[in-house]
């Protein structure tokens, strides 16, 4: 029997065309996705004009995509989305140290640097000294976790954001453990800076009354033989922006202590903090 689209039967009229020979999981993905969807449009009661601009919206971001932005990912950050794939694909045990995203300014292959290293190469910032274990959810040390780290500078930028500006591989590098399962480096403080917000996506977060800001943070690929990847940051404890991370990026437990440094004089700032794998794929 036919079925006419109307109001009332759209959802079932649309899932009704789904071919014989879509894919079980597309099936699933779409019939859900038309229904939900679907949903939103009655409930708010969408009119052609909010149609219009939403049609206008998405053009135009997809418009400012390009090899360097991606700025359907930056919208997918800014309402919740991509942190909640990554929680869904990264549930792990508890005393597990928790993933959060991995954020648009990695770059494979960092130098590997010796244990103490300073990685801070434009000396802008406040220096501050990073350490800690990297074990086992039984409490064993990991011997060859790589420690791949890196952070933004003092004014806010990633060194691939200023190439002609900060030196190469400027606050990255990585760092094998030994048996002891211990990291030590040397960084800068980070400092909380936008994300990219002269596009739609900020347009939209202006609209609804939301800073572009992210929380100070270091970011962690930690990576050992027989143990899940691990993607995460720890959080400058007592920023501001913590709990207004624009990309909602922030976990409790990530949220590490910086003590001052009085021992040292040339280092400004201490941070301890360790990483607990989960043994499994790599």
């Amino acid at each position: 029997m036919t079925t006419y689209f109307t109001e009332d039967q759209s959802v079932d009229t649309v899932n009704g065309r789904m071919g014989i020979d879509a894919g079980d999981r597309a099936a699933v993905v779409m019939e859900s996705l038309v229904r939900h969807l679907h949903s939103f449009v009655k409930d708010v009661g969408i009119t052609q004009a909010e149609w219009g601009l939403a049609i206008d919206f998405l053009t135009r971001t997809g418009q400012i995509c390009g090899p360097e932005r991606q700025e359907f990912i930056l919208l997918s950050d800014t309402l919740g989305v991509s942190m909640l794939v990554d929680a869904i694909n990264h549930r792990r045990p508890t005393g597990a140290t928790e993933n959060t995203v991995f954020g648009p300014f990695h770059v494979e292959g960092a130098p590997i640097r010796q244990m103490g290293d300073d990685i801070s190469l434009d000396g802008k910032g406040e220096s501050c000294l990073f350490a800690g274990q990297v074990r086992d959810l039984d409490g064993h040390p990991i011997e060859g976790a790589c420690v791949d780290v890196w952070s933004d500078n003092a004014d806010g930028y990633y060194d691939v954001q200023q190439p002609d500006i900060q030196p190469q591989w400027n606050n990255r590098g990585r760092f094998l453990t030994g048996a002891d399962g211990r990291y030590l480096f040397r960084g800068i403080k980070p400092t909380a800076y936008p994300i990219p917000d002269d596009g739609p996506v900020g347009q939209l977060l202006d609209r609804l009354g939301r800073h572009p800001y992210r929380p100070a943070h270091m970011h962690f690929l930690v990576t050992a033989e027989g143990c899940e990847r691990l993607v995460t940051h720890t959080f400058v404890e007592g920023d501001s922006y913590l709990e207004s991370d624009a990309v909602f990026g922030v976990k409790e437990a990530l949220i590490a202590t910086y003590d001052r440094n009085s021992d040292d004089p040339a280092t400004a700032w201490s941070s301890q903090y360790d990483f607990v794998l989960t043994r499994g794929s790599s």
